[in-house]
């Protein structure tokens, strides 16, 4: 007796093999057979005629770490089938935190969720605790973030860290490890990690490896600076000895359009020479981060209160200025804005004023009677130095493309899990985090034949499994756990856009973790069957 029989299901097992028909029986949390079960028995059995059955999907880059200790259903990622995800990425973690760290975060959380629950943890391993205690409907894998590290002992100093820092630092990163990290993540472009050397995060890099740890950067830029920013990763994963994984990999700006495939030659090249590198995209023109990005880092040295200083100070605002505008770069930095400009940088998120949301800084100024510049600084104003969430249209659609083939790429949207409709944590948000997965599959996928179905489940499930070592999950066989989506093939696709992002999903049907139903078409059922899955070293 089965506790679940999957009948007559078109099975994409996410080898990239050819899909065959097949049954699938679970027991427990786990596949326990394959084949023609016409004449078993199960306390609950589902026809799947015409649909496709697929691990269930491992979303390596989220940004999760809070939303899930506030809600951990995940509406937005489950509904797409992603049973798993990688949070703590682009540098940033929501733990370790100190006592400072820990009020700010507070916060912030409950600037979005009045209501929410105090975090009441500092470490990771404390976290992790958290998080089991108040349940979450997805697996999650940990990076600990280099920038909460370098501010939980620095803060947001601009100095070259001492040695007694960087022993701090260190110790840090080893006590993630011990409690379960997977790695640490960087995020070069935010304060306070882009004032980290690359020795120092050489230094802290070699922490992880006796534990097998991966490297995953947000490179230190993905425009002028990308092919520089890309041998400085794969630099230090070299220096370290350990494997690189690089976060949604692109080139932004319309005057760097057209050398995919030279940064992709020069990653190609990195693994010729024995380095192990992989990476993940998102497929959207448009990514998106907080306005304060755009800025050049030292006018964050100090923290918030130091960039309000400057931001009111005039020569100061007009040194911000010219830096963001410089042709030329300054020191090796060049802003966001470069290439992609102020009328393509939209506004999502924004809780002084939601009727700007959905509006771009142009357009904003134009309100306010202001060019870009000015309005960019009076939006970061307005929100005391924090961050205000944009979307920035720039990138191009052949580069796209050419990442997506790469054998080397796996899907990830760089989103957080969240519902729809009127969730707070993000505004009007992006897309992607309704989505990414969902879009590849019908658009990029049954639509425009960039890759086959089978090798776009491929890059969402055994890939991404083999990347950070679940190796329990990922694939359609006997003994793996059973996290499953059961989709239409003909007509799974997202359904948002830039201007309504939050909408779910056409064409998923069913979607099981550890072998309970998460979610049936546009609904989840509340179950909270997720684990925390540390390494197996």
């Amino acid at each position: 007796m089965y506790d679940l029989i999957i009948k007559n299901a078109n099975l994409m097992d996410g080898s990239g093999s050819p899909a065959f028909k097949a049954d699938l029986a679970v027991k427990g949390d786990s596949i326990v057979k394959i084949g023609d079960l016409s004449s078993a028995e199960a306390k609950e059995s589902v026809d799947a005629s015409g649909l496709t059955l697929a691990p269930g999907f491992i979303d390596l880059h989220t940004h999760s770490d809070m939303n899930l200790l506030i809600d951990g259903e995940a509406h937005s990622h489950i509904l797409q089938g992603v049973t798993t995800v990688g949070v703590g990425n682009c540098g940033t973690s929501v733990a370790p935190l100190n006592k400072e760290m820990s009020e700010e975060t507070n916060r912030l959380v409950k600037s979005y969720y009045p209501d929410a629950k105090p975090y009441e943890f500092s470490t990771v391993g404390e976290f992790f605790t958290e998080l089991e205690k108040r349940g979450i409907s997805q697996n999650m894998v940990f990076w600990v973030g280099q920038g909460s590290i370098r501010q939980y002992v620095m803060g947001f100093k601009g100095d070259k860290a001492s040695a007694e820092e960087l022993a701090a630092m260190k110790q840090q990163v080893k006590k993630a490890m011990d409690d379960g990290a997977i790695g640490v993540s960087t995020g070069l472009i935010y304060v306070p990690g882009v004032y980290a050397e690359r020795e120092e995060i050489i230094e802290l890099i070699k922490e992880t490896a006796p534990y097998k740890g991966i490297y995953s950067s947000h490179i230190r830029g993905e425009n002028d600076t990308v092919f520089d920013a890309l041998n400085e990763a794969i630099d230090v994963a070299r220096a370290a000895g350990v494997p690189l994984h690089v976060s949604h990999l692109k080139i932004m700006g319309s005057h760097m359009w057209g050398r995919s495939k030279e940064m992709l030659k020069l990653i190609e090249d990195a693994v010729a020479s024995g380095v192990d590198v992989t990476f993940d995209q998102y497929p959207y023109k448009a990514g998106a981060t907080g306005l304060n990005a755009v800025l050049p880092p030292w006018a964050s040295i100090g923290g918030k209160e130091k960039l309000i200083e400057r931001l009111k100070d005039p020569a100061e605002r007009a040194k911000i200025r010219a830096d963001i505008s410089n042709p030329d770069g300054i020191d090796g930095w060049y802003s966001l804005w470069k290439g992609v400009g102020w009328e393509n940088i939209m506004v999502t998120g924004f809780p002084p004023d939601k009727s700007l949301e959905g509006k771009s800084v142009a357009e904003i100024g134009k309100i306010w009677g202001m060019d870009g510049f000015d309005a960019c600084f009076e939006l970061i104003l307005k929100k005391d130095g924090d961050r205000a969430d944009i979307v920035i249209f720039s990138m191009g659609d052949e580069d796209i493309e050419n990442i997506m083939k790469h054998p080397l790429q796996m899907v990830a949207s760089d989103s957080i899990g969240q519902r729809a409709p009127g969730d707070p944590s993000e505004g009007q948000t992006h897309p992607r985090g309704f989505g990414t997965f969902v879009k590849v599959l019908g658009e990029y996928a049954r639509e425009r034949k960039v890759i086959s179905m089978e090798e776009a489940v491929r890059k969402m499930t055994s890939t991404p499994a083999k990347r950070v070592g679940i190796k329990d999950r990922g694939l359609l066989k006997e003994g793996m756990k059973a996290d499953l989506v059961l989709f239409d093939a003909k007509t799974v696709n997202s359904n948002g856009d830039y201007t309504n992002p939050r909408m779910y999903p056409t064409g998923i049907h069913k979607v099981w973790v550890n072998g309970v139903l998460a979610s049936k078409g546009k609904e989840h059922t509340g179950a909270r069957p997720g684990k925390v899955l540390k390494p197996l070293l």
